[in-house]
């Protein structure tokens, strides 16, 4: 310690300290100070309104009345559309589409062939043209064949009510035609459903459903079960056809899709007739029941 702060009367070094009273009060008045200039503001502000002429606040007109004499139509189009041309929209563009869902070579214990099941349609998004054909070839001549001609007209997002006409050849029998009626959509769960009846000449009726599923065992490779069930409501034997249940069709087939376009498979087919028409089969002598291996590719345009 230094000399002069030995000299240093204790009394005189507690004078030098700042009491501690008046620092607490100081600090209370510090921390006062923006509380007061807030409350300050306030005061001014509330002044300024209380002078303030309350007809300079009032909003103007609302918008509205006549537009002016320079305004732009609301109902002319724009770019180089001519006035009195429309726009199309969306579901009234035509669109058309091509799908051959089947042409496969089959083989079986006795004999090979070809099938093939294709569709195409055009439209719009409401109204569609169906064009539908199968057949079959075997032991070098042609089976069965399905043709139909079908309007659609869509009812819900997923749903068209469909109603033309169908025509029957080949097989070794005479031609028939039949007006058709039914509904073609997704139903819950993804199921892929056709259901049509169908009424011909002579009283004869049919009814047909087909269903299939895409089960996605990765983004490419997909297995598609499908079935087709027939009944017909009288016997028809120049056609080899009897009332009743008279075939079902179910397929397993397992797919590759190069791209969406483009798909070939592979699989197996079991067919089966029923009641008056496996008869029928028998006497042409042909099987009730065969299992066919096919190989093939689905495209669409």
């Amino acid at each position: 310690m230094s000399d002069s702060m030995k000299s240093l009367d204790p009394g005189d070094r507690m004078d030098k300290r700042i009491p501690v009273a008046r620092l607490r009060r100081t600090i209370l008045l510090l921390s006062c100070l923006p509380f007061a200039a807030l409350a300050q503001m306030e005061s001014m502000e509330h002044g300024q309104m209380k002078g303030m002429d309350h007809g300079q606040m009032e909003m103007g007109a609302m918008q509205g009345g006549s537009a002016p004499a320079d305004a732009r139509d609301p109902d002319a189009y724009a770019g180089d559309l001519a006035p009195g041309m429309s726009m199309a929209m969306d579901d009234n563009t035509i669109h058309a589409q091509l799908l051959l869902d089947r042409l496969e070579y089959t083989y079986d214990n006795e004999s090979d062939g070809m099938a093939l099941d294709a569709q195409a349609w055009v439209g719009t998004d409401l109204n569609k043209l169906w064009l539908k054909a199968e057949t079959e070839r075997s032991e070098g001549r042609w089976g069965e064949t399905r043709a139909e001609a079908l309007w659609d007209h869509a009812i819900s997002p997923y749903w068209g009510l469909q109603g033309g006409v169908r025509s029957d050849s080949g097989g070794g029998g005479p031609s028939r035609t039949w007006a058709a009626f039914g509904v073609q959509g997704l139903a819950p769960y993804w199921f892929e459903l056709q259901a049509t009846a169908y009424v011909g000449e002579s009283g004869r009726t049919a009814f047909r459903l087909e269903a299939e599923y895409d089960l996605l065992l990765t983004q490419q490779l997909v297995l598609q079960p499908t079935a087709e069930i027939n009944v017909h409501g009288k016997n028809d034997p120049e056609r080899g056809i009897g009332s009743g249940l008279s075939d079902i069709e179910a397929g397993l087939r397992l797919r590759y899709d190069i791209t969406r376009k483009v798909s070939p498979y592979v699989g197996v087919s079991w067919n089966r007739k029923f009641g008056t028409t496996a008869d029928y089969a028998r006497a042409a002598g042909e099987d009730a029941s065969a299992i066919e291996f096919v190989a093939g590719i689905k495209l669409w345009f």
